[in-house]
């Protein structure tokens, strides 16, 4: 007699379990490849509006000229743009207050590196997701291959004569469970390595920024006050 081990005739008979581990692997599985689209849009406009700030700033403008130009919605700039107005912001309200230049520049370090900490959260958010999903479905497809092959041997010890078609679409729907979690877990798995590691870079690149914005603010200070004296 011929067994129907077509995946869709399976899922549909597999027990509640079985069946409810594959709804969980599989709405992981949308959710974070859902994710794993909007993280690669976040990232590449990151370093596309980092790239386009730099040519800017490079670019031998007056500081004070960028900072006045409008903030363009529909050409965002990115992180780096915004980590340069809230140092570049501070330092003018601290000039205005005629204060020193060490506290001058370190308050637009802080001001900076808080803009820097939110950028980051901002392109970390989420990812740790991808993390708990390559790691936890390889585990949830495991248990519901255990449970269906658990199912599969209690129905083969009820019947006096079996054969391989009345255990194969047990074990069958069983390794599906086990085919889902792995479809799961591994572009989760690579996935959030990339991100982390774009994360980990993008941070470096504002870190290295800001060291050299404030060397060009410790200069503007000093020509000021050379200028003055």
């Amino acid at each position: 007699m011929a067994v129907d081990l077509s995946i869709t005739y399976l899922v549909l008979q597999a027990s509640f379990v079985v069946q409810l581990v594959m709804l969980v692997l599989l709405a992981g599985s949308i959710a974070s490849w859902a994710l794993i689209f909007r993280k690669y849009r976040q990232f590449k406009q990151a370093e596309n509006g980092a790239e386009e700030f730099e040519d800017l700033f490079w670019s031998g403008g007056n500081l004070s000229e960028i900072y006045s130009q409008p903030e363009n919605p529909e050409n965002d700039r990115g992180g780096m743009e915004r980590v340069f107005r809230a140092g570049f912001r501070e330092f003018s309200r601290m000039r205005k207050q005629n204060a020193d230049a060490e506290p001058t520049i370190e308050a637009a370090q802080r001001a900076m590196r808080v803009a820097m900490n939110r950028e980051a959260d901002e392109l970390e958010s989420y990812v740790p997701f991808l993390a708990t999903v390559g790691s936890t479905s390889p585990y949830i497809g495991l248990f519901g291959t255990v449970w269906g092959i658990m199912n599969s041997f209690r129905a083969l010890g009820a019947m006096q004569q079996a054969t391989l078609a009345t255990v194969a679409p047990g074990i069958a729907e069983a390794l599906i469970a086990t085919a889902l979690g792995l479809f799961a877990a591994i572009p989760a798995v690579i996935a959030y390595n990339r991100y982390a590691s774009q994360s980990e870079r993008m941070t470096n690149r504002y870190e290295m920024f800001i060291e050299e914005f404030t060397a060009i603010l410790q200069r503007n200070l000093q020509g000021r006050g050379a200028s003055a004296s």
